[in-house]
């Protein structure tokens, strides 16, 4: 546990992690960018441990888990986001699943109102309101996000803030059901079903992809509408291939989503706030730091029912 931060870094003391599929695509060495060994944790919520000339101790904090280089092409066309160097906390450097850590202090953004466990969904809550932002979405588009998994709902659920019709697609009637069940959406599709018929059958205007599965991305540019685009969402390690005289008909824009911007975060934290997102739904379950050890390869392998699970200190 370290007893002192760099200059411009301020040490907390982490109050919950999220743990994220990216976590679970660790543990089963699927993670394009991780080296081993690795202590996780990037879904960060902590206090701060002693007061500085911005801070107070004990000031409760939401941590972005993207440390970027400021220098680098992308930082300074305002994209930190997807920075050259970027260092993820949890992937390319150690992360929080630990009591104390130190962290660039641009990195910490006040979690006013907040509580810690909600402070700790912010993360994962702005991968899809970035991938939202990213798509430029209006009333008058009609959105397929596939995979209800955690990002996928909160994808989802930024995507219906803006006015769009949303719909969700996932393998298992299980997600879907609940998907609908604690959050109201009633368009629900399993996968491998035809879905391009009656008032589908024009196909999406914005697609968003959050399986991580190569297999769904490349189904996904089928059910593409004439003057659509396509949202990446999830990272897989594998090629991806499309048929480019059907990807050209339709003048599909194409667009990779990494990480989030402060600008994110803010509107997650802005959502949470004012009640516009149910984070008491989200959470799934919360445990303690000493029972991960016994549970984590049990929640990996059982993912059907679980949106979030948040470790405590």
């Amino acid at each position: 546990m370290p007893d002192e931060a760099p200059a411009g870094w301020v040490l907390i003391d982490i109050q919950a992690v999220g743990i994220c599929g990216t976590d679970y695509h660790i543990l089963e060495g699927k993670h394009p960018f991780l080296n081993y060994p690795r202590v996780i944790g990037h879904e960060l919520s902590g206090r701060i441990a002693e007061s500085t000339g911005s801070w107070t101790a004990g000031e409760l904090v939401v941590v972005n888990p993207y440390l970027s280089c400021n220098t680098c092409r992308a930082c300074k066309r305002g994209k930190p986001n997807c920075c050259s160097n970027i260092e993820v906390l949890g992937v390319h450097r150690d992360g929080g699943l630990c009591s104390r850590i130190a962290v660039p202090e641009q990195n910490l953004y006040p979690a006013t109102g907040l509580s810690a466990l909600q402070a700790a969904m912010v993360e994962f809550l702005a991968i899809g309101a970035h991938a939202v932002r990213r798509a430029t979405l209006s009333a008058e588009d009609r959105v397929l996000v596939t995979g209800a998994g955690p990002i996928g709902i909160g994808t989802a659920l930024f995507a219906r803030l803006s006015g769009a019709e949303v719909h969700l697609m996932d393998m298992s009637r299980a997600r879907l059901d609940q998907a609908t069940a604690k959050f109201g959406f009633e368009n629900t599709h399993l996968a491998g079903s035809d879905i391009l018929s009656g008032p589908l059958q024009d196909g999406f205007d914005v697609i968003f992809d959050a399986t991580g599965n190569a297999n769904a991305i490349e189904a996904g540019f089928s059910l593409l509408a004439h003057g659509s685009r396509y949202v990446l969402v999830s990272v897989v390690k594998e090629t991806i291939s499309f048929s480019d005289p059907e990807f050209h008909k339709r003048e599909t824009q194409l667009i990779g989503s990494r990480n989030a911007t402060k600008e994110d975060f803010e509107t997650v934290m802005s959502a949470i706030r004012d009640d516009r997102i149910d984070t008491d739904a989200l959470c799934t379950l919360t445990l303690r730091l000493e029972d991960l050890p016994n549970k984590f390869s049990e929640l990996a392998k059982d993912r059907e029912g679980l949106i979030k699970a948040i470790v405590t200190l």
